[in-house]
Formats: structure tokens, sequence, C-alpha cells
């Protein structure tokens, strides 16, 4: 069986593809040829991401996304691995809902329809829920906001460079989608979707343990492998606090492994 040698890395709310340095470096030095692009209206240094980010973002929608990943994993030479984090974790799963890719990992996924969030999470989500209409607004998360609930088992001596560096503003409408379970539902039992990997931090505020748990439980019934991981004492900024190799490699060895055969994008 020929193995897929491509991966498309989906960055999430109040980030950037320069998230995923980590990563990429990594998987490039195995060899693999490394996506890493944008949301739409999003395609700016992260300086002028913050100061003056494109108004066309406040109405960026959940399908926006997907048809905009759609577009990029069509042109490529073969059908790729997909790794996502928290919305763009959702994002992967449903890009692979529609058949897509022959491996994908969700890293802290936003919520699928049918999933309730538990109260923790909604904590932690209550200032974008409070924005008056926020739905139609670019929000920008607090550094306060990014200590406590995003990055709360990052090193305290990093947590101001980290924010500084990586975080955004995004939109608020994609966070009431998701609440309200518009567009963002999953076919059940769906057979043609590839081999997913779920997994979330022990610690994680944004994205509970439970949560991603009940998206396994929706998951799981699909025929393609469904394999749930938790990794001990990480937060949400998993993918970039210490110890983000083991998880960096835990996703692509599991991807590896498991993806279907490669199939020509289309």
């Amino acid at each position: 069986m020929k193995m897929s040698k491509t991966v498309v890395l989906i960055h999430g709310a109040w980030l950037t593809p320069a998230g995923w340095d980590y990563f990429k470096s990594r998987y490039e030095a195995k060899g693999f040829a490394v996506v890493a692009e944008p949301w739409p209206f999003m395609d700016a240094p992260i300086e002028q991401l913050r100061a003056s980010p494109d108004p066309r973002l406040k109405k960026l929608t959940v399908d926006q996304i997907v048809d905009h990943y759609v577009a990029i994993i069509d042109a490529l030479p073969e059908s790729p691995i997909i790794i996502g984090h928290s919305f763009g974790g959702l994002i992967t799963e449903l890009l692979l809902d529609r058949g897509l890719g022959v491996a994908g990992v969700a890293l802290d996924p936003a919520l699928p329809a049918g999933v309730v969030p538990p109260l923790r999470m909604l904590a932690s989500a209550a200032p974008i829920f409070a924005e008056w209409e926020g739905w139609d607004k670019i929000l920008t998360m607090s550094f306060k906001s990014f200590a406590e609930t995003f990055a709360n088992t990052l090193p305290e001596t990093e947590m101001q460079a980290a924010y500084d560096t990586y975080i955004v503003p995004c939109p608020g409408r994609i966070y009431w989608q998701d609440a309200l379970g518009i567009r963002v539902g999953l076919k059940k039992g769906n057979p043609e979707r590839a081999p997913l990997l779920l997994t979330v931090g022990e610690k994680d505020i944004t994205v509970t343990p439970g949560a991603v748990k009940a998206a396994f439980d929706i998951q799981k019934h699909a025929p393609a492998l469904t394999e749930f991981k938790e990794f001990p004492g990480r937060s949400h900024f998993l993918f970039h606090e210490p110890g983000w190799e083991e998880v960096a490699d835990f996703a692509l060895d599991w991807a590896v492994r498991n993806q279907r055969a490669v199939q020509p994008a289309s």
C-alpha cells in the first residue's frame, strides 16, 4: 500500500499557521511535505492581524473555512493526513466527514453538533458569548483568558511571549454557529470517513477531556478506526508547550500507521 507523505495542518481560532512551526519543522525533517495555510482573510503578518484585521473576517463561517481547505486538499498531488487543533480539529472532522484525507487527528477539537459542553467549558467561553452582537464582530482574546484557560499549564515565564507571538483576533460568528449546532454536524457511522484520532490535554479547560470523549462517542460508530488519546498534564496549548514533541510524534505516528490507501485528490 502506498503511504501518503503529505500532511495538512489546520490551525484553530485565535491562531495562525505560525502556531504549527514546531510541528511543521519536525514533520519536514521526517520527510513529509507539510501544508499549513491560514483561514480565509487571515493571510497577513501577525502584526497586521492584531492591529487591523480584514473586516471580512467578522462574517467568516464554518462552511467557508471547510470549503477553503477542501480546495487546498483537492489541489494536492495525493490525499493527505489532516491534523487540526481546536476549531481546526473540528474542521478536520468535517473534512473527513466529506471523505477527504487518508487519516485525521483532531487535537483538543471544538465540539460537533450533539455534544453539550460542560459548565467548565462554558465558563471559559463566557467572554465570547457575553460580547454584545459578538456573532457579527471580530473578537480578541485577553491575556488573562490566554493564561487561565488556553495555556494554563505553560510556564508563567513563557506566557507573555507566547501570547504576543501567536494570539490574534478571530470571528465570533463561528463560535455562535458551533454553540447552536449550525453546519457542524457529523454523519453517524459515515462509511466514507478515514481513520480518526481524537486527542485532548488532561488539563484543558477550553475543551475538556469529557467533552472530547463525548465527541468520540459520536465518531466511533464509523466503520473506520476511531481512537481517543488523553495527554497527561497538558493544556489547550499542548502543541506548543514543553513536551510538544510527544504530541507531534504520537499524532503523526498514529496517522501513518492507520491511514487508508492513498487516493489521488479529485
